[in-house]
């Protein structure tokens, strides 16, 4: 075992140093220039979208997509790889695409509207928000009232209206929780459903900042006690795609409650965890995060899902799954994770996947945001 980890160290190490032979801002900006050729498609003149459905010919946009490609485009644009312009098609394509409610869907909102898809000539829109790509928008807007700072009132302007709509439309007041989308409201069984992976501390803790609400604090502190209990739940640490929440508990969900059989499985919703919470310094993020990060690291192969004992679920390997650990265990400067470290390299030397949009855009985000930590 001694002798395999330090194998391991050893083929880490020279890996990383051939890699710091190049820069890893040219690797980095390639990366991202990569994954916009191939995942940001421009609709109309002002306008540009992320292609999440890896076929050019039925393009589909989330507001999940739509929020990482504001983010890498924020990300990129403080480097000097982004324009304005950028920003803004991507902005003006969330801004055309926002969600209204009400029984004739007559008041609208900032939250957009989570799904639109082409089919032949014609583009439909479902209705309805979903958390995640909302948080992503609000945090991306954020971010780029700093880095162009001649549109910072206009990002502010928009980034105010859209966090109160999340407190006014995605936010539980029973359990301080922020609920899956809009259309999880008290009237749904769904009321009191929680995405693991919406939980980042480190946007709650701006938006308070920026609005002084103090219910961001609140949802900051009720999300991670409840990441706490789900991370106690196992040895594994790991947690659930989804969990049911009260003011005082969690626990996992069980299949197909809500999408996959892999509900309540550490699948392609958790598979984020560790990124969500690895750049908070909060005591509790930490925890649940080493935890998992200390399970990983004992895994010869990290594959796609496992359940929360810890049993493989598939046999096969996803950047999406590793690339969220990697970035996690390079931002940890107290402790080493060989195994998972090892795998860094080949996400900084490798070409991003040009068909499988959710393992591209995941790798560019911790490529970009955290491996020259």
């Amino acid at each position: 075992m001694w002798i395999s980890a330090v194998v391991v160290a050893i083929i880490y190490i020279v890996a990383l140093l051939s890699v710091r032979v190049g820069s890893m801002a040219n690797v980095q900006q390639s990366q991202y220039e990569h994954w916009k050729e191939h995942y940001v498609v421009p609709k109309t003149k002002n306008q540009s979208f992320v292609n999440t459905s890896n076929d050019p010919n039925n393009p589909v946009a989330l507001s999940e997509g739509q929020g990482y490609g504001l983010y890498l485009t924020a990300v990129a644009g403080a480097r000097g790889w982004a324009e304005q312009q950028d920003f803004d098609r991507l902005l003006n394509y969330y801004l055309e695409n926002r969600d209204a409610v009400g029984e004739r869907h007559t008041t609208e909102t900032y939250l957009m509207q989570w799904r639109q898809y082409k089919r032949g000539q014609t583009w439909s829109s479902e209705r309805n928000s979903a958390t995640d790509g909302d948080l992503y928008i609000a945090f991306s807007l954020h971010q780029a009232s700093t880095v162009w700072p001649q549109r910072s009132s206009y990002y502010r302007a928009i980034e105010r209206r859209l966090t109160a709509d999340i407190l006014r439309y995605e936010y539980n007041s029973t359990t301080h929780t922020l609920t899956v989308g809009n259309w999880a409201n008290e009237k749904s069984p769904y009321y009191n459903l929680l995405r693991t992976s919406d939980v980042i501390p480190n946007f709650f803790q701006a938006f308070y900042e920026f609005t002084h609400d103090s219910r961001w604090l609140t949802i900051k502190h009720a999300m991670l006690d409840r990441m706490v209990d789900l991370s106690d739940d196992h040895d594994t640490g790991l947690v659930p795609d989804f969990a049911w929440v009260t003011s005082t508990n969690a626990s996992a969900v069980q299949g197909k409650t809500v999408a996959t059989r892999y509900d309540g499985d550490y699948s392609s919703n958790a598979c984020r965890v560790p990124m969500m919470l690895a750049a908070s310094n909060d005591p509790r993020a930490q925890k649940v995060v080493r935890k998992l990060l200390r399970f990983f690291d004992q895994q010869e192969v990290i594959t796609a899902g496992y359940s929360l004992t810890g049993h493989q679920l598939n046999t096969y390997q996803s950047d999406s799954f590793t690339a969220p650990l990697v970035y996690a265990a390079s931002r940890d400067s107290h402790h080493t994770y060989d195994r998972i470290l090892a795998k860094k390299p080949g996400l900084l030397t490798e070409a991003l996947h040009e068909s499988s949009y959710y393992d591209a855009t995941l790798t560019a985000m911790a490529v970009m945001e955290g491996m020259d930590k």
